[in-house]
């Protein structure tokens, strides 16, 4: 049994759920059916695999839900995230004067696991990172804009944590 397994500290990507959710990830990654469960649940992996088209499906997504906040300059994976920050995605937003003017420049970076990954789960996470454009606190004004943007947000949000627990668990990738 992995620590992971063990010790319900040892899950961060789970924090703050309720112990029965829990339970439940760790009994299906302990029995090895988490795996069968995400796959049912999402079968394929989407088709954004370069930095380019990322920001293309970033950019569309932000004319649709958020036109009015300011532009973006660079949208691009990245594969040192997830193991610097234990972080799924970042944005940044950093302001230069130039004189007179002051120029913004925002930045999202998407952890490289995503580009094999569920379209579902890629969804939520630049839904994430393009609501703290607007909402920089994790509060109920954000998680409203994320649901207003993905109905289905908290569900993927829990079920992509889940599939991280499990990887944490020493689990090999779905999707590949």
């Amino acid at each position: 049994m992995s620590e992971s397994e063990r010790n319900p500290k040892s899950l961060p990507y789970l924090g703050g759920y309720p112990a029965p959710l829990i339970e439940q990830v760790r009994q299906l990654i302990g029995q090895d059916r988490l795996p069968d469960y995400l796959w049912q649940k999402y079968p394929q992996t989407h088709a954004v695999r370069t930095d380019k088209a990322l920001y293309d499906y970033v950019l569309e997504m932000k004319y649709e839900y958020l036109r009015n906040v300011g532009l973006l300059s660079k949208v691009a994976f990245d594969s040192k995230l997830h193991v610097i920050r234990n972080a799924l995605g970042t944005h940044t937003s950093i302001s230069r004067v130039q004189g007179v003017n002051l120029k913004s420049k925002r930045e999202i970076r998407v952890a490289a696991i995503f580009r094999e990954m569920p379209p579902e789960f890629l969804r939520m996470i630049v839904v994430h990172e393009l609501a703290h454009m607007k909402e920089r606190e994790h509060d109920k004004a954000f998680y409203q804009l994320c649901r207003h943007m993905e109905p289905d947000y908290p569900q993927l949000e829990f079920d992509l944590r889940a599939y991280l627990t499990y990887l944490d668990a020493d689990g090999k990738p779905i999707w590949d």
